[in-house]
């Protein structure tokens, strides 16, 4: 038989948990629970695994002691069976070792005497007469809902925090302390490759039970700082990549940088307009589904400064391809749209 959490209830005396008399007002329970709760609070008590444990037993013992149903049927449970468990096995009911149903109903069942009417049932069991309206005066009975006025245990409230990290950071993981409540710091991991604004949950870090239930969990948003080079476009990394004009309209070879490594080379062919995306492989962001890579795009720069030498050259090529317009057939596009 699965008497759920109440058969804690022959064996646990609420009253001396919270330090109130059987006779205290709701008011007198109430006050005592929140005077031992702000003392044994997990956040008062960080690491303290005793103080945790009273914590949750302060909770139950409220938890049943605040509502009027669940605190009659507790008093009658405690006045019936005293420190009595209900027991299966060679210990329950027909078993040899006693302490069973026998022990707790004695009292209901001849004064105390051993001689039973009992009623065989389904798999067979010895059970007392009349037990399911017995239990059923209990607030329903053992399984199913509980006792009356019990609720079972919680989960923890979640806690919100934040960090910054640098791009690089954001891209290899790093190590962060939080500052928690309670004043005890939590070092997390943070995943390779996150994301400006993305959540990230850490199970079971955040706020203990009011009753014995699961601890919150720990909700993480991770801010990133911009790069003054790359920025990010899914697992690609991306680039402007100045290349001067004669680099442009002649090719050449050229170093680019990657984020955190080396400069790797990249070939520029001739003739080459700004706007032009060149890709370099596998030097974007690594992740668990594969790396990215660099996109760089091109853009031409002039010269702003120009030697009489560099001027003449210039005069040079311009009269050299005088035939040649890039706006050809702008002006008749425009019209036509």
């Amino acid at each position: 038989m699965n008497t759920g959490p109440q058969n804690d209830w022959f064996d646990k005396d609420f009253y001396k948990t919270l330090g109130v008399s059987k006779d205290a007002s709701g008011a007198e329970i109430k006050k005592a629970y929140r005077k031992l709760a702000r003392k044994y609070h997990p956040d008062a008590n960080p690491g303290d695994e005793k103080a945790e444990e009273k914590f949750k037993e302060i909770g139950q013992a409220h938890q049943v002691l605040s509502d009027k149903e669940s605190r009659a049927q507790y008093d009658q449970v405690r006045a019936m069976g005293g420190g009595a468990r209900f027991s299966a096995g060679a210990g329950g009911p027909g078993g040899a070792g006693g302490g069973g149903f026998d022990d707790v109903f004695s009292d209901l069942f001849g004064g105390g005497g051993r001689t039973r009417t009992r009623t065989t049932y389904g798999g067979g069991g010895d059970v007392p007469p009349d037990l399911a309206d017995l239990l059923g005066g209990f607030g329903g009975g053992f399984g199913g809902g509980g006792y009356g006025g019990y609720q079972p245990p919680v989960k923890g409230g979640d806690i919100k925090s934040s960090t910054t990290l640098s791009f690089t950071e954001a891209i290899d993981g790093a190590s962060v302390k939080l500052n928690m409540p309670g004043g005890k710091p939590l070092t997390v991991r943070t995943p390779i490759g996150v994301k400006d604004g993305q959540k990230i949950r850490l199970a079971g870090k955040g706020k203990a039970s009011p009753n014995g239930g699961e601890h919150g969990d720990v909700i993480l948003t991770v801010h990133v700082k911009p790069h003054p080079v790359f920025t990010r476009d899914g697992d690609n990394l991306r680039m402007e990549l100045p290349i001067s004009f004669d680099e442009a309209a002649l090719g050449a070879e050229i170093k680019v940088p990657t984020l955190g490594g080396m400069p790797v080379k990249v070939k520029v062919a001739p003739g080459t307009p700004s706007g032009r995306t060149l890709r370099v492989r596998g030097k974007g962001v690594k992740t668990k589904k594969g790396t990215g890579d660099l996109l760089a795009t091109v853009e031409i720069v002039a010269p702003k400064n120009l030697s009489k030498e560099a001027k003449q050259a210039v005069e040079s090529f311009k009269a050299a391809t005088e035939g040649e317009d890039p706006r050809a057939g702008l002006l008749d596009k425009a019209k036509a749209s």
